[in-house]
Formats: structure tokens, sequence, C-alpha cells
């Protein structure tokens, strides 16, 4: 069964993510409310929470179509929520600088070797590159979409290497 993710959002009592998303097979809007157990106002690690609730079985084929980051902010909300705030102040709260902050770890790791990396590691950058790449996809949908897009990139100055030269056997 395949979903696609049309909205996502918290409801405060019980602590809760609420996933609003389509049946592809069946075309029909449903609701899931996914309760987030063991959060609590002080010490909640929402980065680790929010990962764990993404690959959890029973909501992992529903969440798929939802960033990470958009789980962290979700679970970032409803801990702002139990130490007492409002909605309003949980939402001005938010770190807006998250974003850069991942564009520029993202950027800070270009040259390294992913081959070396553990696989909890490798599958958090795989996930950023993931949803890097979502955020700069085009879709058909969107008005500035060119189907068949030619680009001539201009010659620079080829810098020679040692490869480049012929070898004495003629190779």
């Amino acid at each position: 069964m395949d979903f696609e993710a049309i909205r996502c959002g918290v409801r405060f009592r019980p602590p809760s993510i609420v996933l609003i998303y389509k049946d592809t097979e069946t075309n029909k809007l449903r609701k899931r409310v996914i309760p987030v157990r063991n959060l609590s106002a002080s010490t909640s690690d929402y980065k680790t929470e929010a990962e764990n609730l993404k690959n959890n079985p029973r909501h992992k084929n529903y969440l798929q179509g939802v960033s990470q980051i958009q789980l962290e902010r979700l679970h970032l909300i409803l801990q702002s929520h139990l130490q007492g705030f409002s909605l309003e102040q949980s939402l001005t709260s938010l770190p807006l600088d998250h974003d850069k902050d991942f564009n520029e770890d993202l950027n800070d790791d270009l040259n390294e070797d992913l081959n070396k990396l553990d696989d909890e590691k490798l599958a958090l950058k795989k996930n950023q590159m993931d949803e890097l790449f979502e955020k700069n996809r085009k879709h058909r949908d969107d008005p500035n979409f060119v189907y068949d897009v030619e680009v001539d990139f201009a010659k620079g100055t080829d810098e020679k290497c040692s490869w480049d030269e012929e070898s004495e056997d003629g190779f």
C-alpha cells in the first residue's frame, strides 16, 4: 500500500502527531493519529524521538513523505507545550535557522568519505541528501517546470593531468 502525506500537525492531549494522508489505491483522504510516548518537558531528545517515530514499523509507511526536519519541529512544539508554553509561543520559539544549519552541515561534509561511515551516520547523511533533493526538486505542477532543459556550459581552462599524456606504451 502506498500513502501520500498531505498535511501534518500536532495534538496536545494526548501528545500526538496527526497525519492527513491519501491512500493512493483508493484515492481517499484519511487521518492517522500517532501518539508520541515517553515525551517529557525537560529532557527529551527530539531528534532521536523523531527518528525513532519515522523508523517505527507501525508508522513507517505513513511517514515516508514527511521529512525528518518536520517531525523534529513537531516534537519541539509538543515539548514546549509540555513546558507550559502556548501554541503561538511554541511556534515563535522554534529555531528558524534549522534549515541553515542543515545546509551548512551538508556542505561541510562534501569532502567526507561516506565509505568510512558507520551505518547510522550513513543513513543520516542519506536522509539529509534526500531531503535536500526533495527541497530542490522541480515537479510537473510547478509553474517554472520545463520538461527538457538543455544547458551549454562555458568551456573553462582545462587542467593538464599526468594521465592525459601519452605513455611510452602508446596507450
